[in-house]
């Protein structure tokens, strides 16, 4: 089966005066048609860096994609101009961010903010962009969406808030919808709100996501696959229930026991020793070793490629046979 989007080798960087920091180093992974694919990892681990590289929406003008393919319906959408790619961005493949307060103008109507895609990208006048605003509005779940048309971000929830970007972010009907973070900063009961409307989303028109977190919990409710990155490279991927019950690679095994959900009753919570590399001091071989009580010698030498486990699982890690044995 064809892949809606291939990602093969990218590459984003951070350029500075004096070094080149690699945020995303040599990240490949493929989502089909209706597929939820979770971006997982720490804070700091390239998950939304690598998120708003398929939309060449790098956040700094220091960043630049220095290699790599990302195939989308053929094209592939790093060799496409400015003009060809803007007809990309909301049109076929959307973006919603971490913290949508700060990514809403504060100065326009919610309802222009929806409707505005429309207005760009299908030529609607703005009346006939608002009345079809109202109806994506509905579609999210806003109640007496006629009468929030007027109102402004700040007069919104936080609930409301990521709802009314998802509605933006759909208006189009677009292939593919990057989340980045989607539920961060919200209540439980909202969080769950908001994942049920994704799910929903993919079930009735088949929308194909990428969603960044840090959290399993939200990978296992939701999620068809997993990429799990550390330091900006690759350490283990595949569908969720190979990956979530038989992780083989440390990294991912550490971000599973760390959970409460799996926390032993009057025991303390394991974690990861350590903290992430920064990207001007990245370790050599393995990114993980320094953190990983399984580091072997050879695991400091040279970057660890994905090694296949099974047809659709593969992991970063030269161990993973003796681990799987020592289990």
């Amino acid at each position: 089966m064809t892949a809606l989007l291939d990602v093969r080798g990218l590459r984003t960087e951070f350029v500075t005066p004096t070094e080149v920091l690699p945020a995303v180093d040599d990240v490949s992974f493929s989502l089909q048609e209706g597929e939820i694919l979770g971006l997982v990892g720490e804070s700091g681990s390239g998950k939304t860096v690598a998120c708003r590289s398929l939309l060449r929406l790098l956040p700094s003008r220091r960043a630049r994609i220095s290699a790599g393919q990302i195939w989308f319906q053929g094209r592939d959408l790093l060799r496409l101009d400015d003009d060809a790619m803007r007809g990309v961005r909301g049109r076929e493949i959307s973006m919603i961010f971490q913290n949508p307060g700060s990514h809403l103008d504060p100065v326009a109507k919610i309802g222009d903010l929806v409707a505005e895609p429309l207005v760009w990208h299908f030529g609607e006048t703005w009346a006939e962009a608002r009345r079809h605003a109202a109806e994506l509005l509905a579609q999210v779940g806003i109640p007496d969406p006629k009468a929030q048309l007027d109102r402004y971000a700040h007069q919104f929830s936080g609930g409301m808030k990521q709802r009314a970007m998802i509605a933006a972010a759909l208006a189009c009907r677009p292939r593919i919808l990057l989340a980045d973070e989607p539920t961060t900063a919200l209540d439980v009961t909202v969080q769950a709100q908001i994942l049920r409307l994704l799910l929903d989303l993919r079930d009735r028109t088949g929308l194909a996501i990428v969603l960044v977190t840090h959290d399993i919990g939200v990978v296992a409710e939701t999620c068809d696959s997993v990429v799990v990155l550390y330091g900006g490279r690759v350490m283990e991927c595949g569908q969720r229930d190979d990956v979530l019950r038989s992780p083989r690679h440390p990294y991912t095994r550490a971000l599973l026991q760390s959970q409460p959900s799996g926390a032993k009753p009057l025991t303390d919570l394991p974690s990861i020793s350590g903290q992430p590399p920064a990207l001007n001091d990245l370790p050599s071989g393995c990114r993980f070793h320094p953190r990983c009580q399984y580091a072997a010698e050879r695991c400091q030498r040279s970057p660890i490629e994905l090694d296949r486990v099974e047809r659709d699982h593969a992991t970063a890690c030269v161990r993973w046979r003796e681990l799987v044995e020592a289990t």
